[in-house]
């Protein structure tokens, strides 16, 4: 993809409006032909529900010529409370030029990564696209992903806690992490808080299938550090057990010490550019969690 100069008078970049949905949908249904067009329109149903975040793009960018939608890029912004200056995380996803105008492909994206203030994510980058993540300057921030057995963890008293029944518990952690489990119990996730000793830790799993869609597991979308998840894996293994889940998978740069399971490296790489880089295993507000794997 080559970054040319002005664009010629018949196309236009801008931002995604609610009335480009239909194009929208038909320009990434063109691009990514293994997703049904219904899967677009949720997810873009889905963003339009989420809070808009400042002056952020609410959809994303759009490339358009003489009318029609020939070029987008999503754009999910996320805003973290309890930070003394909030945080402002952006997922860059779903790139998809049509082929005549993928010399202009660039400038979808650099008005987006103008923004000093934000970390961008990209948690599915193409094969064709990593020269140019590189190029942009993003860095991973996983190298590959454990996927590992939690049941067969040592165990320790403890209590684990879903926070759809509103525990008391959710009172013993930051402002930051209630919202995160919240949120995220709202969009379908498991949202757990491991309780012991007078502390909690909190936790973000969701349910998917992979194998083709042959076999259940968990994948991490939050927790603190990737010690801690190892320090749990065994309470939490055992309530996945009552929903026949054995396994789980978690992004990481390395295999991690403790975590009972196998590392397959260059698998679901991840690249981040900004402030601030998410931490091992930190998915929350995603493309994974807004639209599904």
């Amino acid at each position: 993809m080559a970054m040319l100069g002005p664009l010629p008078p018949d196309l236009q970049c801008r931002p995604i409006r609610d009335d480009d949905w239909e194009g929208v949908a038909d320009c990434l249904y063109r691009g990514f032909p293994q997703r049904r067009r219904s899967y677009w329109m949720r997810a873009l149903t889905r963003m339009s529900q989420r809070p808009a975040i400042g002056d952020y793009p609410r959809y994303g960018m759009a490339l358009e010529n003489s009318g029609r939608i020939v070029g987008v890029i999503l754009t999910l912004y996320a805003g973290y409370k309890g930070q003394q200056d909030e945080e402002v995380r952006c997922n860059l996803s779903s790139w998809s030029v049509d082929a005549e105008f993928r010399p202009y492909a660039m400038k979808l994206i650099m008005p987006v990564l103008r923004q000093k203030n934000v970390t961008f994510v990209n948690i599915s980058p193409a094969p064709t696209t990593l020269n140019a993540n590189k190029a942009m300057g993003f860095r991973p921030f996983s190298n590959g992903q454990v996927a590992f057995l939690p049941a067969i963890h040592p165990t320790r008293p403890s209590r684990v806690l879903d926070v759809r029944t509103d525990p008391a518990e959710m009172a013993m952690l930051s402002e930051r992490d209630r919202y995160i489990l919240s949120e995220h119990s709202a969009l379908g996730c498991l949202s757990l808080i491991c309780v012991s000793d007078g502390q909690a830790f909190p936790f973000v799993l969701m349910p998917r299938r992979i194998m083709h869609g042959l076999v259940p597991c968990c994948q991490v979308v939050y927790c603190h550090s990737l010690a801690e998840l190892t320090q749990w894996a065994g309470a939490l293994g055992r309530l996945l057990l009552r929903s026949g889940i054995l396994l789980c998978v978690v992004d990481a740069m390395e295999p991690v010490p403790g975590l009972r399971g196998h590392y397959f490296p260059r698998k679901g790489l991840k690249y981040f550019k900004g402030p601030k880089p998410p931490a091992a295993g930190d998915l929350t507000f995603t493309e994974l969690v807004l639209f599904g794997p």
